[in-house]
């Protein structure tokens, strides 16, 4: 019995020294083993001295391809928007984008507010072309994903040029999948600006910064005229007149500043979080030689079983049958005990 409960006592340790393995390997897209060069971007926003203007190692990098009409009468251009989302100071609004982006909610939508030196707004699933643009879903504008999450604030975030925000409605806890990108600098929106608690930040445009100037002056519900220099001084919420299309949004890698990220064709991968990949071999080999070692204690503590009476036994049984009358105690009573020098 002794034996088993040793037995029961070192598999439960090998289990759970087993176990942290096991639970530190996580799936992680193959995305996040991509580095990009911050050197191949060229088309910034306008910077200011804050800490936004600086990149990070490790830092999710979204890739929007955008198509749009600038003006009247002008060609349909098309062109990449490249953000990077600062997950170390906005962690649950960035994890919110980057899980919508992972969704495909964005495909296929269009830019549904754009204000000339302001911002440009999308990022809702339901404004999409129903048939010809500009028809589309009654919801346009309204609509989401269907999860919200609360404000998010980070005293290092701001409404520099180029910065990506979270549009939100009157609760300042409302914001769900819709974004926008400033098309110059808007500080008005910064909570120390306002008395409603301001609007949220989470990223910055890094190359393809004209796109987006492009599509802030396209001609709009509020300004027809795509001119520059007329503009609606009560625009509030212009539709582009010629779609603005958001053709697909994605992960495409991370901020890779000193080259230490390895560059790999996109496919999804498993890492082992607490350590590297490496690491996954090991634990495998350990829970083998965990099994062999177990079965060897099984065999060294095995309890022999009890022995039965049949006739493969060897034991042999000695019995004394006495009358009441020749009771070996009271007989044993009566022996004279001679001892030498006594008669």
């Amino acid at each position: 019995m002794q034996g088993r409960f040793v037995t029961l006592v070192v598999l439960n340790f090998l289990l759970l020294s087993l176990a942290p393995s096991a639970i530190g390997q996580t799936e992680e897209p193959g995305w996040r083993s991509i580095g990009i060069d911050p050197e191949t971007w060229t088309d910034g926003p306008v910077e200011e001295e804050t800490p936004m203007k600086e990149t990070y190692e490790g830092n999710a990098i979204i890739s929007i391809e955008v198509s749009y009409i600038t003006g009247h009468g002008d060609s349909r251009e098309s062109g990449i928007i490249i953000l990077e989302l600062f997950e170390q100071w906005a962690p649950i609004t960035t994890t919110n984008m980057i899980k919508n982006v992972e969704a495909g909610i964005y495909d296929g939508i269009f830019f549904h507010r754009v204000i000339d030196d302001f911002v440009t707004q999308a990022g809702d699933p339901t404004c999409k072309k129903i048939g010809v643009y500009p028809f589309t879903s009654l919801e346009c504008g309204n609509g989401g994903a269907g999860t919200t999450i609360p404000l998010e604030h980070h005293e290092k975030l701001s409404h520099v040029d180029g910065a990506i925000g979270m549009a939100r409605g009157a609760d300042p806890d409302s914001a769900d999948s819709q974004w926008y990108i400033a098309e110059t600098e808007a500080h008005n929106l910064d909570p120390e600006n306002r008395d409603d608690g301001g609007y949220a930040t989470f990223g910055i445009v890094r190359d393809g910064m004209q796109h987006i100037r492009n599509i802030a002056i396209t001609p709009t519900s509020d300004d027809p005229t795509g001119d520059e220099d007329i503009q609606n001084p009560a625009s509030s919420a212009g539709r582009p007149i010629y779609e603005a299309q958001i053709v697909s949004v994605s992960m495409i890698g991370v901020s890779d500043p000193y080259g230490t990220i390895s560059s790999e064709e996109l496919e999804s991968q498993s890492y082992d979080t607490i350590n590297d990949f490496d690491t996954r071999v090991v634990t495998s080999i350990a829970f083998i030689v965990a099994i062999l070692l177990i079965g060897a204690l099984l065999y060294l503590t095995q309890i022999d079983p009890p022995s039965t009476l049949d006739e493969q036994s060897n034991i042999i049984l000695d019995a004394v049958l006495f009358d009441e009358t020749n009771d070996p105690y009271e007989m044993s009573n009566n022996i004279a005990i001679l001892e030498e020098g006594f008669d």
